[in-house]
């Protein structure tokens, strides 16, 4: 096995165990934090809503107040606890492959391929968007904002460990996200059939939410295509 991907491998181990007090408080939260209108009815978060960046500023707020952090990270890693290890390949700017970690989505076949320092470490299936709310391509750096919380509840999918239905949601740009989907979506994934979004398995997700967390958006990248 290459020796980058076992490092990988244990840094990730390493970075969960720092933060595992944080995820176990997620976790025992009993209500998922929702952005409600004056009927208490969970509103959508829909990415093609021409107002989503009002409402996704709106939900920044209560998740700040509620998880004591901002849900939007810097553009270089903030964690000195890993600049020694794995990810020196850091650098002004990058694109795609040059990139220390690039997720490659591919919608014609329903696949995310991961590559991290410019080798594939992964490969997973997808759901992007229906016919009518087709996931449009990209190719850019993620936007910044980053949630372990988020739910959206019009379109019911379950609720993942209390974190909500696109749990580990990192943005790209507006309203539309990578993140992970409730069990009673997996046997979707690798067909379309999100709003608009990609969704992956939540355990793909939260390692992908972790490798942006620890590398800054200036230092991924993220392409979209058919």
């Amino acid at each position: 096995m290459n020796l980058n991907i076992v490092l990988l491998v244990l840094i990730s181990c390493f970075y969960f165990k720092a933060f595992s007090k944080d995820i176990k408080a997620l976790k025992a939260v009993d209500t998922i934090i929702t952005h409600q209108d004056t009927k208490g009815e969970v509103e959508e978060l829909d990415p093609f809503d021409p107002n989503v960046e009002q409402l996704l500023e709106e939900f920044d707020q209560i998740y700040e107040q509620e998880m004591g952090i901002s849900p939007n990270i810097k553009e270089v890693p903030d964690f000195s606890l890993f600049k020694n290890l794995v990810f020196q390949k850091s650098v002004e700017t990058c694109v795609r492959k040059d990139c220390p970690i690039w997720a490659q989505i591919v919608k014609s076949t329903q696949t995310l391929y991961l590559y991290v320092n410019g080798e594939l470490a992964a490969t997973w299936k997808v759901s992007t968007g229906l016919p009518g709310s087709g996931t449009p391509n990209m190719d850019r750096n993620p936007n910044g904002r980053i949630y372990d919380r988020y739910t959206s509840n019009k379109f019911p999918g379950g609720n993942y460990r209390g974190l909500g239905n696109m749990p580990y949601a990192v943005f790209i740009q507006g309203g539309f996200a990578i993140h992970g989907t409730p069990e009673s979506n997996w046997k979707k994934l690798g067909q379309k059939a999100s709003h608009g979004c990609v969704r992956i398995h939540p355990d793909n997700a939260f390692y992908f939410n972790r490798l942006v967390r620890q590398n800054g958006i200036k230092n991924v990248w993220i392409t979209i295509q058919e």
